[in-house]
């Protein structure tokens, strides 16, 4: 929504004494928001394509820009500031003169994209979940403004952490409102030098979380006040622990306290995990008021019953609730496993752990050297897993989940379908027939882990040409070295064996 349009709205709503946006950002999602076309129609909003989506290949030009060009032909709008650059340097001085530019544009923006042009480049680069790894957001630096830390409050988050919160003197920043700013945990508050009292610098990171940057320590007054980790959970008042080596303190209270009872179930219900239709905060909150709901397992005991009658909650409300929780009790392996929370496991990596082990069962009785031989898990993650699976209270939830008619679609693999299972292998040197990104991944597909470094418990070396110092290593470690052709020959071996 471009500046003058959010303007000419804000006065209209003003004159019909209706709220106003505090920005045009809310104002355009507002806007598209709406139920009546006929509202949105009247908003004066504008559209830049930005990328090509479903189109004949024939017609669909190698790179990106010659697509947007030819969007543009089409007669739809692009950006005018969009722009070739190649390398970091022509990289950087579009992002430099853009925000030169950024207070004279008839439109609010908080940074630039950069990305790869050819679309060969972008495939075989390809999306983490959602995000494509052929694009990157440069963001511009945060507008600050000047407050005052009026008290710390700690927050206990779905995994248990304790989190530091900042609650401020309102001050008008980047758009809106700010009265609250997270402060991460106490290392940064010591970093920070964070007093309750202090007069700070805030800003809203990527122009949309508020966050303090820095202290003036000159304005400390004499009565303030040092922010202290609270022994106890206060929620539920279960010890508050923090692990070695860790920033993050937390709540020992597990799926006991209800802050992280709440926030468990909330995930388990998303849209992302079982999307269990119609259970959001205000009725996760009803049920564990209610005691009725206390872990993620109880929402399969639910009846009908229990629920007519509650605030807001009639006969046909409760049909449907009860409907979409049986909806969710056959859920594919990855979304059961995501639905879990289990720390750092998001979308993509509980595809590939279920992609890998195929069955629960394999990936709850996984050590952390098997869990690190899926794509993507490394130690840290490994380690969550594990700790996730040991906790008698999970095992529990389980079992609790079982025994309520839960039952997680798995398959199977068998070991013939992974031949090279558990062994590591390392690519070095130039391939002809293939790339190294392919390489990996068809080796990963029969099972084996592909590591950059070459160690006694390797398994084998795939050797192109001009390979360099890995080779020598696996040659003096006696490590088995195959070229481009016996890897190939092998691909091939296991491809008529499926």
């Amino acid at each position: 929504m471009p500046k003058a349009g959010f303007d000419k709205l804000n006065k209209r709503l003003v004159d019909q004494g209706e709220k106003t946006f505090v920005n045009p950002r809310n104002a355009a999602a507002g806007s598209l928001r709406q139920k009546k076309s006929t509202i949105t129609a009247k908003r004066p909003l504008e559209m830049c394509a930005y990328s090509v989506a479903v189109v004949d290949e024939r017609d669909l030009p190698d790179n990106h820009w010659a697509g947007l060009q030819q969007v543009k032909s089409w007669g739809f709008r692009i950006n005018p500031e969009m722009r070739k650059a190649r390398g970091v340097e022509e990289c950087l001085e579009a992002y430099t003169k853009l925000m030169e530019k950024r207070d004279s544009l008839p439109y609010e923006i908080d940074g630039i994209v950069f990305k790869v042009d050819r679309l060969d480049l972008q495939q075989k680069l390809g999306f983490v979940s959602r995000a494509p790894r052929w694009a990157i957001a440069h963001k511009f630096p945060a507008q600050e403004e000047l407050t005052v830390i009026e008290d710390v409050e700690f927050q206990v988050g779905r995994t248990g952490a304790v989190t530091p919160v900042a609650r401020l003197k309102p001050v008008f920043v980047g758009g809106v409102t700010v009265s609250n700013a997270t402060l991460h945990n106490m290392d940064e508050i010591r970093r920070l030098d964070a007093h309750i009292g202090d007069t700070v610098f805030i800003r809203r990171a990527g122009d949309v979380i508020p966050q303090v940057v820095k202290v003036v320590p000159e304005k400390r007054p004499e009565n303030a006040r040092e922010v202290v980790l609270p022994e106890h959970c206060p929620v539920c008042g279960s010890d508050v622990v923090q692990i070695e080596g860790e920033a993050v303190a937390r709540c020992s209270g597990g799926l006991y306290c209800p802050a992280q009872r709440k926030e468990a179930i909330r995930h388990y219900a998303s849209r992302k995990a079982l999307d269990i239709e119609g259970l959001g905060d205000k009725w996760i909150d009803i049920l564990v008021g209610h005691e009725l709901v206390e872990t993620v397992a109880d929402l399969y005991r639910l009846k009908k019953q229990d629920l007519v009658g509650l605030e807001r909650m009639g006969d046909k409300s409760a049909s449907n609730l009860i409907a979409a929780i049986d909806r969710s009790r056959q859920p594919v392996l990855w979304k059961f496993l995501y639905a879990l929370g289990i720390r750092e496991v998001g979308e993509a990596t509980a595809k590939s752990l279920a992609s890998y082990f195929g069955t629960l069962e394999a990936i709850a009785s996984a050590d952390e050297e098997a869990l690190q031989l899926v794509p993507d898990v490394g130690p840290i993650v490994a380690g969550h897993i594990r700790s996730f699976f040991e906790q008698p209270h999970n095992q529990e939830t389980l079992e609790a989940l079982k025994d309520a008619g839960v039952q997680w679609q798995e398959e199977v693999i068998e070991e013939s379908e992974k031949p090279l299972q558990g062994e590591t292998w390392v690519l070095t040197g130039t391939l002809s027939e293939m790339t190294r990104d392919e390489a990996k991944e068809k080796l990963e597909s029969l099972g084996a882990k592909v590591s950059g470094s070459v160690s006694k418990k390797t398994a084998c070396v795939v050797a192109g040409e001009a390979a360099g110092s890995k080779l020598s290593k696996a040659e003096q470690l006696e490590v088995p070295v195959l070229n481009e052709a016996g890897l190939l020959a092998l691909l091939r071996q296991h491809a008529k064996n499926s």
